[in-house]
């Protein structure tokens, strides 16, 4: 009887990717012909085993995912981290040949029939949630987790982030650190804000009346940061919710007469094409934002090939790129 083996040794590959070609793993990238020329030679050598059956039937099988997002279409002409987002969604199912559909603001079409899986971007309230589990019990969160689920996840370290930013500044040595940021909806506190507060109280250096709440746009972030500088006391660093936010806090800052990073040095998160291009060039924390919604597509596939029950949750890391705005 033929082995993974002998088909890898036939094919010049590896016996791992021999066994991911043959199990249809989504995450694997090589070549179309490498695939078929694998596949070529175990039928060759009558190769068969449950796993390879299943993943043939489940190529044949039509795949329709829906993507529905907690936010109108226009969020991602103010912040391209959702942008990034969904295009990861889009270029893995079209790479994948899955039929999708978009849904935005938490709205479901109607009419929608044969889905084989649900993507649920961004915190979804209870009755969406409900709305969902009677299309498909195959359900991937991206850029929010529900531990009080039973749904995949995809999702960014928010807690670590706030904690790494507050570590830098008090290394360089500010003594007393503000933050600016937005939160989706009045009963949702955002994650960073709520992790930088604990912390950055914990060590010192964040007072209640440092820290400036609105919505993720720049505007957002330019009328906060005029009314923190109209105080005449403030903190003489910032961490920025995100990217879109600082673009706002740096023109409100500027047209203040203060120099940055000088007076005020600021980081951000998830680092969109535009942060090096600003004046100075945004130092921020980079967030992989494509990468988790093409894993969300890969664990919605997965857990259908493998009738998976065990919930699954990814942490995408950040990494703190450093620019103009700090010392």
């Amino acid at each position: 009887m033929a082995t993974l083996k002998d088909i890898a040794q036939e094919a010049n590959v590896s016996l791992a990717t021999v066994s991911r070609v043959l199990n249809d793993d989504p995450t694997l990238s090589v070549k179309e012909e490498t695939k078929r020329r694998i596949f070529e030679i175990a039928e060759k050598l009558e190769y068969r085993t449950t796993t390879a059956k299943r993943a043939t039937v489940a190529k044949k099988q039509h795949q329709h995912i829906v993507a529905l997002y907690n936010y109108k279409q226009e969020a991602e002409v103010a912040d391209p981290y959702y942008l990034s987002i969904r295009h990861g969604i889009e270029t893995q199912c079209e790479k994948l040949s899955i039929e999708l559909t978009n849904c935005y603001d938490n709205q479901l079409d109607t009419g929608l029939s044969n889905v084989t899986g649900v993507v649920l971007v961004g915190r979804s309230n209870t009755k969406v949630i409900n709305q969902v589990k009677k299309i498909t019990d195959n359900i991937c969160y991206v850029d929010f987790t529900d531990h009080a689920q039973p749904f995949d996840s995809v999702d960014i370290d928010l807690t670590r982030i706030s904690k790494q930013v507050t570590d830098y500044f008090i290394k360089q040595g500010y003594q007393r650190i503000g933050f600016i940021g937005g939160q989706d909806s009045e009963s949702t506190p955002d994650i960073r804000e709520e992790a930088f507060a604990e912390y950055g109280s914990l060590k010192g250096v964040v007072k209640d009346q440092d820290i400036y709440r609105g919505d993720f746009t720049s505007s957002s972030g330019y009328e906060l940061t005029k009314k923190m500088l109209k105080t005449g006391d403030y903190p003489s660093a910032l961490f920025i919710a995100s990217d879109s936010i600082a673009i706002g806090v740096l023109r409100a800052i500027h047209e203040h007469g203060l120099s940055i990073p000088e007076d005020i040095a600021l980081i951000s998160v998830n680092d969109i094409p535009t942060a090096k291009f600003t004046f100075p060039s945004l130092s921020t924390v980079r967030i992989h934002s494509e990468m988790m919604g093409v894993q969300s597509i890969n664990l919605i596939i997965e857990k259908q090939r493998d009738d998976r029950e065990i919930p699954i949750r990814l942490y995408v890391p950040g990494k703190l790129k450093l620019r103009g705005t700090t010392q």
